[in-house]
């Protein structure tokens, strides 16, 4: 087996109330070789992930590995996953969110695969290795991210008189203003009350994270002054008819990005494929830029939904073989090209610049006007907050953010109310859990 990695940095502290679970010893070692290839499952819902297996598959004779495409969500792959591992008949790898992580470890679910990866993980990025690292112990390999950055329309930005990529809060509020009077159905975004990913990218931009560890407790901060501060800009926004209360990802808002009438929106790394592939009409019409800053001394931004991994289901009958899948399958270089290139995300791996996808996607960069627009989420993956750190019972979380938020932009209370109110559903859904929360 390999020798345990070093201490991580970045890494993640979880209360022992959550990590009890977990404690346990680590299955075998492998069978011998004699005895034949191993077969391993692995259920994900990532798009074109085959061709990454199916080059393993070629490359191994001694692992073959079987893909069970699956539903994402809390009420899909994860629902099925977390039901496997207590029937004892789980899949070997699995595709989690690093959002989920923690609470895949309140329900035992993951296996610590510390010692059968051991340094090899220093491949990776600090943060997003850290979002799988709990305690020093390492329960998955990250796979994919999604930096956020500011997709516009820089012919409209343009003709509103802005030449570039609004700075900060202030200048996208200025280029707001500009944009709304170009014409009368045109704003500069959408206000999404549906997409709770977005508005968390929002909060954990704006500062103060929502969640931390304090000794054996968590600590719950999520109506904190920064946070607040990024609901009172908004709320500035939707009050003066400057941003489009709208469901994203819906079929108006696909119909308003068609026709320039939503003409920026605040996304992962991924999402230019979105933009590409629905709004083909306006290629050469697009940049992007970095998030807008609170403080331009000190970049910070986000990751949506913060990314995902690929894990060993507790129970696994081969953990030692499905980590070494996990490992290849994010580290190897032609596989994460391939990832990459069918838009699995912004890779895990620190050298981003040994990946061949990321050096050339001319595709992609005639549709932004020439812009190498990884550049940008290259930067913005650097500047990702470190100190944000995901809860057990985020399908709580989310659930909590949709309909606050929803409800206080029909009913016109302010956006601060709702965060408020999440807040106060958070501590009651984790206390109620046995879940220690720090006063």
């Amino acid at each position: 087996m390999s020798t345990p990695p070093r201490r991580l940095r970045g890494r993640r502290l979880l209360p022992l109330a959550v990590t009890a679970a977990v404690i346990a010893p680590l299955a075998a070692c492998s069978a011998p070789a004699d005895e034949g290839p191993v077969t391993l499952t692995f259920q994900t819902w990532v798009p074109g992930i085959d061709q990454a297996v199916d080059l393993f598959n070629e490359q191994h004779d001694d692992i073959q590995v079987e893909l069970q495409t699956i539903v994402s969500g809390a009420e899909g792959g994860y629902a099925k996953m977390l039901s496997d591992v207590q029937a004892g008949n789980p899949a070997d790898v699995a595709q989690v969110g690093y959002d989920q992580m923690p609470t895949f470890l309140l329900n035992g679910a993951l296996e610590d695969i510390t010692d059968y990866v051991g340094d090899e993980v220093d491949v990776f990025s600090d943060w997003q290795i850290g979002a799988t690292t709990f305690n020093d112990r390492v329960y998955g390999i990250p796979q994919a991210a999604g930096p956020m950055g500011l997709y516009y329309r820089s012919d409209v930005f343009a003709e509103a008189g802005i030449t570039e990529a609004p700075a900060t809060w202030d200048d996208f509020y200025a280029a707001a203003v500009a944009v709304r009077a170009t014409a009368p159905d045109r704003y500069i975004a959408a206000f999404a009350p549906n997409q709770a990913a977005w508005m968390e990218g929002l909060a954990e931009q704006a500062g103060e994270p929502w969640f931390q560890v304090e000794g054996d407790a968590w600590k719950v901060a999520i109506d904190n002054p920064d946070t607040l501060r990024m609901a009172e800009y908004w709320q500035r926004l939707i009050d003066e008819d400057l941003v489009k209360v709208q469901a994203d990802l819906s079929s108006e808002w696909f119909a308003d990005v068609q026709a320039g009438r939503i003409v920026s929106w605040m996304s992962g790394s991924w999402a230019d494929a979105i933009i590409r592939n629905n709004a083909p009409e306006t290629s050469g019409q697009w940049s992007v830029g970095l998030m807008p800053q609170w403080d331009e001394a000190n970049p910070r931004s986000a990751s949506w939904s913060g990314g995902s991994a690929n894990v060993v289901l507790k129970g696994s009958a081969h953990p030692e073989q499905a980590a070494e899948f996990a490992l290849w399958l994010n580290s190897n270089l032609d596989s994460v090209s391939l990832l990459t290139e069918n838009g699995a995300g912004w890779p895990a791996i620190a050298d981003v610049d040994s990946i061949p996808s990321i050096q050339s996607a001319p595709e992609v960069f005639e549709f932004f006007g020439g812009q190498d627009i990884w550049d940008v989420f290259a930067e913005s993956s650097e500047q990702v907050a470190r100190d944000w750190q995901w809860p057990p019972l985020v399908d709580a979380l989310n659930a909590s953010l949709l309909d606050e938020v929803a409800a206080a932009v029909e009913s016109g209370t302010p956006l601060t109310e709702a965060y408020a109110a999440v807040q106060e559903r958070m501590v009651a859904e984790m206390t109620a859990k046995g879940i220690s929360v720090a006063d």
